[in-house]
């Protein structure tokens, strides 16, 4: 789920399922300095992350860049479970516009996902 918080920063909440327990992580993007561009801060000094809006279509995808340091990956986030072939192959573009193959891309399955977290299993990083 992506929210728009202030016409400038993005509040991200994310469900993922680790060790079989269905957790909520929260993060929020701030704006950087241009249009399309967000900073994802974490823990300690150098725990930044870049983002960059590769492209998109609010109605079906966007494709995101998040670097750390020298490290880089290419993220498809869909509407649906299921894109296009058309995006599909977009979103390899990207992977191979920076260096990056098909050996190192994962697909997550599209079964065991969750539809929400109890309040115990919640990770904010939005507060810190």
């Amino acid at each position: 789920m992506v929210t728009v918080l202030d016409g400038q920063s993005l509040a991200i909440s994310t469900l993922r399922k680790l060790d079989g327990m269905c957790w909520e992580i929260r993060q929020r993007y701030l704006p950087a300095q241009a249009p399309g561009r967000f900073l994802l801060k974490g823990h300690g000094h150098s725990s930044k992350v870049d983002v960059v809006v590769g492209e998109m279509d609010p109605s079906s995808f966007a494709i995101l860049y998040y670097q750390k340091g020298r490290s880089i990956s290419v993220k498809l986030y869909g509407r649906t479970s299921r894109v296009d072939d058309a995006v599909a192959d977009k979103f390899e573009k990207h992977v191979r516009a920076v260096g990056l193959s098909e050996d190192v891309t994962y697909y997550f399955p599209t079964y065991g996902f969750c539809d929400s977290a109890d309040e115990f299993h919640v990770l904010d990083e939005t507060k810190l």
